[in-house]
């Protein structure tokens, strides 16, 4: 019976009812075919995702989130009693126990290829040079500038993380310790005190050294026909965070004074490098001997580049300045987008527009284009005693040019500028739409 009665309720709905239900599908259809186009389905997440834009918890759906509040109670590296931070003892097994420590904490994985940590330093004592400390504090605001802007984590030491390894030495053994503390990081860039970030847009094209582990400026045929001891420069490099780079700076660290064959190695470098003049072991000779005369598996991952400047000689770049912002001025004269006023945290895409056209402006003597790092090497703005070839005050007018050059690039997304580059002059409010010429008054 009850059969029969659905049977009969079904042969009694009438061609009206069956007409409301065909158009209740297609608004149904409709409904969806608009929904599609205005919010796709890929973003449906984003409709259900429980949380306020206003929530201090708030993170939109796909963006990466790095958690620094939880640390999971399974042993990792850091809970073995024989783990050393110092140089002395070698660590084992780095690759390894690194990718164990990024499992456990997998929002650190992800970015893990392109995450640098900056590093730098200078002595624990007060500069001898009544203006040195205030000039390493520019250079320090330099650095934490350019590491805002590209989301670089950095630290800067003043002590000696071994009693025998100091001046020039004393990178090596705060590299090898962060290397532990920032297993978070695959790239290690070191910085010395006296270089300045003249580009404060450029990024260092790290997916072009996914074969090497360290990156440092240097020109190959100085080292292998002339033997040139400053065919490289040891002051700035960049170092993989990996098992090769520990072995590769025990390797480079027993060269200099905590080896008991110190006196031995400066002999062999300065019979190695004819133009080498003073008799002691330094970390640039050592490095250019590693480069030279070392193991393959050391030399088959060191590249040294030169397409940019990751050490700019500073007497070669401060005086072509001027020229530089000339031409990058025309540029944004023609370009309305490269003017248009944005957030310091989007600078990156103002940067790829502008790229395309600094293609004819090299980055060099000659050249037009910013140079991405302006070394001072020679100047010790510290003690002040600089290199005696520096004649007079150069050093000094050198640096106030290129914190200020760099500093405009900062101070720009905030609406200002310094007046004139050649000192640390009053900075003043920017025109609308600047630099066009016929821009209105800035408010």
């Amino acid at each position: 019976m009850a059969h029969n009665v659905f049977r009969a309720k079904q042969q009694s709905s009438s061609p009206r009812d069956k007409s409301l239900f065909a158009a209740a599908i297609v608004a149904v259809l409709l409904v969806c075919a608009i929904w599609s186009f205005t919010d796709p389905l890929p973003n449906l997440s984003g409709l259900l995702y429980s949380q306020s834009i206003s929530s201090p918890d708030y993170c939109p759906p796909g963006r990466e989130a790095v958690d620094r509040s939880s640390d999971p109670p399974e042993k990792t590296f850091y809970d073995e009693p024989e783990l050393s931070y110092t140089i002395n003892k070698p660590i084992k097994n780095w690759d390894e126990k690194r990718v164990q420590w990024l499992k456990l904490h997998p929002s650190f994985a992800a970015g893990r290829v392109n995450r640098v940590l900056l590093l730098s330093g200078s002595q624990p004592t007060p500069c001898k040079n009544p203006r040195g400390d205030h000039l390493l504090l520019r250079f320090f605001k330099n650095k934490v500038d350019y590491c805002r802007i590209h989301g670089y984590d950095i630290f800067y030491g003043n002590t000696f993380f071994h009693p025998k390894m100091r001046s020039y030495w004393a990178k090596i053994p705060l590299v090898r310790a962060a290397m532990l503390a920032h297993p978070e990081s695959e790239w290690i860039l070191w910085i010395d005190s006296d270089a300045i970030f003249t580009d404060m847009d450029f990024k260092i094209p790290l997916h072009k050294y996914n074969d090497y582990n360290f990156i440092v400026h240097g020109w190959p045929d100085l080292i292998f026909k002339k033997k040139s001891w400053v065919a490289i420069n040891a002051g700035i490099f960049l170092i993989r965070n990996c098992q090769w780079s520990m072995d590769f700076l025990d390797v480079w660290a027993n060269m200099g004074p905590k080896s008991p064959e110190y006196k031995q190695w400066g002999k062999i470098l300065r019979t190695t490098f004819k133009d080498k003049t003073f008799p002691e072991s330094d970390d640039q000779s050592a490095l250019s001997y590693l480069i030279l005369k070392g193991e393959r598996k050391w030399r088959s991952k060191i590249h040294a580049i030169t397409d940019y400047s990751l050490h700019g000689y500073w007497l070669g770049i401060v005086n072509r300045f001027d020229k530089i912002t000339e031409n990058y001025t025309k540029i944004e004269r023609d370009v309305p987008k490269l003017r248009r006023r944005h957030a310091e945290a989007v600078s990156d895409s103002y940067a790829a527009a502008r790229e395309p056209l600094l293609a004819e402006g090299a980055d060099g003597k000659g050249g037009w284009r910013r140079p991405f790092i302006t070394h001072f090497t020679g100047c010790q703005p510290c003690s002040g005693d600089h290199a005696a070839e520096y004649v007079g005050d150069s050093c000094w007018v050198g640096m106030e040019r290129a914190l200020n050059f760099a500093d405009n690039q900062v101070l720009r997304n905030f609406g200002f500028m310094h007046d004139d580059i050649k000192s640390n002059s009053p900075v003043s409010p920017l025109n609308f739409d600047f630099p066009a010429e016929d821009s209105e008054e800035f408010v």
